[in-house]
């Protein structure tokens, strides 16, 4: 497995589209053996796997089976440094994609590298604390801008949400950055795209929820051993409550009491089906 990533890593860090391309197939397939199994599924649970199987034959495993998977155990040890941090790869490689001439010619990359970041931030949430950095954060804000194609801006406000979860320290960072400033500007361009407003909504709503307080003690496998670069200011104490959320959102749109109104009469699960 680790020889596989470091090849991967080896593509994605090209500057060439098929290199990069390969490579991130090549992660894919990774995540996809990691996921998906055709065996683990016991005797007894065959009828009800063969009922649940993809076109290919694969059926999706449940998150404890998942876990107790040693290639899973060995893929979730590596991620906890930098050399085998999938998260930290891909955003490295959505940093140099952005930086390309032929952007557009980029796009299917840019959202294949989107869509495994997403899958990553979700199987190995310590990877969430890349985002901490403004460095990084500053890649997803970069992917909001109103010249990104509106498929990139949707799954990056997706990404986005993912970067967020259950980490308020990332979303000071977010806020330090003006990163409402430039979802509320997304939001209210008139060439903004309907499928990214909703989108944008919905990433609203999520920002709106009230913030867990971070448990005091965290175990230092937990955490990715970050990279040197500049780090956000901001304490792992500080978190805040809807109200104040609802204010400083208030100063780049005018309806924001309307959705807090939405938050306390519906769950946020209805809200964002």
């Amino acid at each position: 497995m680790e020889a596989l990533l470091s090849l991967s890593f080896d593509n994605i860090s090209s500057r060439d589209n098929n290199k990069i391309r390969k490579g991130l197939r090549q992660i894919e397939g990774l995540l996809a053996q990691i996921c998906l199994s055709t065996d683990r599924n016991s005797k007894g649970n065959k009828a009800r796997a063969s009922s649940k199987a993809g076109k290919d034959g694969q059926s999706t495993s449940s998150l404890s089976q998942v876990a107790a998977d040693p290639a899973f155990r060995e893929f979730f040890r590596l991620q906890e440094g930098f050399e085998g941090n999938v998260a930290s790869r891909l955003v490295g490689c959505l940093e140099r994609l952005l930086g390309m001439p032929d952007l557009d010619n980029m796009n299917h990359a840019i959202l294949s590298a989107l869509d495994l970041l997403q899958g990553v931030l979700l199987l190995h949430p310590p990877s969430r604390t890349l985002f901490r950095q403004e460095i990084h954060m500053n890649v997803l804000l970069d992917l909001l801008d109103v010249e990104i194609p509106p498929n990139v801006q949707s799954q990056a406000l997706l990404v986005l949400v993912s970067a967020l979860l259950g980490n308020p320290e990332n979303t000071r960072t977010f806020e330090n950055l003006d990163g409402l400033m430039t979802v509320a500007s997304l939001f209210k361009s008139r060439t903004t795209a309907q499928e990214v407003k909703l989108k944008a909504v919905e990433f609203f709503y999520f920002y709106l929820m009230p913030e867990a307080v971070p448990k005091s003690s965290v175990r230092s496998s937990e955490a990715v051993r970050l990279p040197a670069g500049k780090a956000s200011d901001v304490t792992s104490s500080k978190v805040k409550t809807t109200k104040e959320k609802q204010q400083l959102l208030g100063r780049y749109m005018s309806n924001v009491a309307e959705l807090v109104q939405d938050l306390q009469e519906a769950s946020p699960l209805e809200i964002m089906a």
